[in-house]
């Protein structure tokens, strides 16, 4: 194992520098874990006895000089241990105490033998077990909550208590969902590699997909006392760029990364100083970040260049880089986004792409087509209960002088809406409609 590269640290030091490479490392250590001892479960049990062990001996000891190497020879060695109290020393212990003894690090503190930059792993298949990660943490035997508490458990590098902050759930919550995921992959003997070309399209919408939750959720919280969950976005963000370096060829993942990359550009402006919500007419352009939006218009262009038509995801990117573009809301070209919400509404029908695409045709033709687009839409109960409904209708009876009607229908939104800042929002405008 690497020789310390300090001397002892404090448990607080110990803890961040534990915290920080298995952020930014752990989908390699427990891909790599996982390939080696063909067990998903195994490896992400063995990776967290390994962080734990960490804690204790790097205060004791300090940092090693190649942490992630350490991290991975401790959990090496407790998945042999767990072999070895299953079943002697069969020929799966063998093999992976012959890789153990041949490849890179020893039981000892002394640093092993060969090149002192040699990775832990072998870079020719890092790619491949990343990858093969995703895939397994979004199988389709595996329910969306499980997906979505897997991936960010097991390639996101999250805690259960970071990600039970998140979607406001207990704990204990997500640890069972972990746990039931776990179980159901070894029951359903998914294999940990990555699924035959045949598979490949139907399985990568089910890894778009997760990231697409889990960055939605960020982007505007279902409940709670805050708009925005801009670390669980960004966590989002980082595994979107990290599948786009993984699959180059696949348009529809530089666009899943370009939506993130833009909608997150707005990010700053779209909270006042003490967390309220800040309409889009309201914000000042001046706060969005402008290096996302160069970012997410790349990402964007890497999708078209494919020139293989736009995906879910890419037009759902265009229509925010028409916003992101725009000088201003009454500038934006809304006759764009009308096509590009009606070619969505073709690929990806739903009744919020609907709602959404009544909201720009009221912006590029006016308030009247747009309310018959939403009482259709109201009529047919598709969206019953939903707080976006009455939102957007309040947001037309008001433009349309009806506002009897649409304090009616705000406070309706209010009534539904889960999230305490937007909840403000609506109820201010309606008090403002007298």
């Amino acid at each position: 194992m690497p020789a310390a590269a300090g001397g002892p640290l404090s448990a607080e030091v110990a803890r961040r520098a534990v915290e920080a490479v298995w952020r930014i490392e752990s989908a390699r250590i427990v891909g790599a874990l996982a390939r080696y001892t063909g067990d998903f479960a195994l490896a992400e049990d063995v990776a967290q006895e390994a962080l734990a062990e960490a804690l204790v001996t790097w205060a004791r000891d300090g940092a090693p000089s190649s942490p992630v190497g350490w991290l991975l020879a401790t959990a090496r060695r407790r998945a042999i241990d767990g072999f070895r109290r299953r079943s002697a020393l069969d020929e799966r212990y063998a093999m992976l105490a012959g890789q153990l003894a041949e490849g890179e690090f020893s039981s000892g503190a002394a640093a092993a033998s060969g090149r002192p930059d040699e990775l832990p792993w072998d870079p020719d298949r890092v790619d491949d077990d990343v990858l093969a990660l995703m895939f397994t943490s979004c199988h389709p035997v595996l329910s969306p909550e499980a997906r979505v508490a897997l991936t960010l458990r097991v390639v996101g590098g999250l805690s259960s208590q970071e990600i039970a902050r998140a979607f406001l759930v207990p704990t204990a919550t997500v640890q069972a969902r972990i746990t039931r995921a776990k179980k159901t992959i070894a029951a359903a003997r998914v294999p940990f590699e990555l699924p035959p070309s045949h598979e490949r399209p139907e399985r990568l919408g089910a890894v778009l997909s997760v990231l697409y939750v889990i960055f939605t959720e960020g982007s505007t919280a279902t409940t709670g006392d805050h708009l925005l969950r801009p670390d669980l976005a960004h966590e989002a963000v980082r595994l979107a760029r990290m599948l786009a370096a993984l699959l180059p060829a696949e348009p529809e993942v530089h666009g899943l990364l370009a939506l993130f990359e833009l909608t997150a550009a707005r990010f700053a402006a779209r909270t006042g100083p003490d967390g309220e919500a800040v309409l889009l007419e309201d914000q000042d352009r001046r706060r969005w970040d402008r290096s996302a939006i160069r970012r997410g218009l790349a990402a964007l262009g890497q999708a078209t260049a494919a020139r293989r038509g736009l995906g879910p995801y890419g037009l759902q990117a265009a229509i925010a880089a028409c916003h992101a573009t725009a000088p201003s809301v009454q500038e934006t070209d809304w006759e764009q986004v009308v096509l590009l919400y009606e070619a969505l509404g073709r690929l990806a029908p739903s009744p919020v792409v609907e709602l959404n695409r009544a909201v720009a045709v009221a912006m590029a033709d006016g308030p009247r087509q747009a309310l018959s687009m939403v009482d259709e839409l109201a009529a047919s109960g598709r969206l019953s209960g939903s707080y976006l409904l009455p939102s957007v209708r309040g947001e037309l009876l008001v433009r349309l002088g009806r506002t009897a009607e649409a304090r009616a229908e705000l406070e309706l939104a209010a009534q539904l809406c889960r999230n305490a800042r937007e909840r403000t929002v609506l109820l201010r405008k309606a008090a403002t409609l007298g």
